[in-house]
């Protein structure tokens, strides 16, 4: 068999098929609503007889991290993210959600200042992203890509005091069984490439970690973990992966988390979920498959 084309010239030599399949495929395929409920929330609060946060959460994502394919933000990752966090750690954890259908790095981004300027975003000790779908739909580079989430940890860190990243790996697009070829060939050439660049950018840094997301579609049935729309994870997925990242939270987070006030810049706001309190650091990231 001959070795594949180069993904810069598959993509152009294939560009019009691509354009009317990926036509085709949304005008088909159903449109599952966000996840509804609160966006900001405080889990575990009767235990330990206390209120105060021992940790705090900003989950920022697309439509996977907006919950499409759950009910309720309770049945989604964020709720789901809290909820198992505050168990092993035995303490309160609060945590925000900024996400959107739809949403690339940069919209993402940007949705962070607004809300720092709004003061809107509570101080938060790790960043979660459920990102990477729509970067490479819209295949984008991986050079460009890494350069648009180290913009994201630059906000992240100056405006809500985040000190430490959990990156979900890229979902793998070419497993995707609703996706005609080559449209699925290629959004998973996209997509690997994307977590390839993510993986090594987390190994370069003792404050980030990639997570890949417990779910092997190889062996696995999808019918029992996705949502009807045959893309999005269904509840039973989102427990999953939230399960997964809050195990690995917690084994990185310190027994005794340093009580100092990380810096957060003018604007950020202090409401809601978000209470500055106990923070600390994780021990240097590693990429990990669970």
């Amino acid at each position: 068999m001959p070795p594949p084309l180069p993904f810069s010239l598959a993509r152009m030599l294939l560009a019009p098929l691509l354009l009317w399949q990926g036509r085709q495929v949304r005008r088909r395929t159903v449109r599952l609503p966000e996840a509804a409920g609160a966006r900001l929330g405080l889990a575990g609060i009767g235990q330990g007889g206390s209120a105060m946060p021992r940790l705090r959460l900003l989950i920022v994502g697309d439509s996977s991290g907006a919950g499409v394919g759950a009910a309720t933000q309770d049945e989604a990752l964020a709720g789901r993210l809290g909820q198992a966090l505050a168990r092993l750690l035995h303490a309160p954890v609060a945590w925000q959600l900024v996400a959107q259908s739809g949403w690339t790095t940069p919209q993402a981004t940007e949705a962070l200042a607004t809300l720092a300027g709004q003061g809107r975003l509570p101080p938060a000790d790790v960043l979660v992203t459920a990102l990477g779908v729509n970067d490479a739909i819209a295949m984008t580079s991986p050079a460009r890509w890494l350069r648009q989430l180290d913009a994201l940890e630059r906000q992240a860190r100056e405006l809500a005091g985040v000190r430490h990243l959990v990156l979900t790996a890229v979902p793998p697009l070419e497993h995707a069984a609703g996706l005609p070829q080559p449209l699925r060939a290629m959004l998973g050439r996209s997509a690997r490439r994307l977590d390839d660049g993510l993986r090594q950018w987390a190994a370069g840094s003792g404050a980030r970690l990639h997570v890949e997301p417990p779910f092997d579609p190889a062996t696995e049935r999808a019918a029992e973990l996705l949502a009807a729309d045959g893309f999005h994870p269904g509840p039973a997925l989102y427990r999953r992966w939230a399960e997964a990242l809050a195990a690995q939270i917690a084994a990185d987070w310190p027994v005794t988390p340093a009580l100092d006030q990380p810096a957060v810049a003018a604007g950020a706001g202090v409401t809601g979920a978000g209470v500055t309190g106990g923070s600390g650091r994780g021990r240097p990231s590693r990429s990990i498959a669970t």
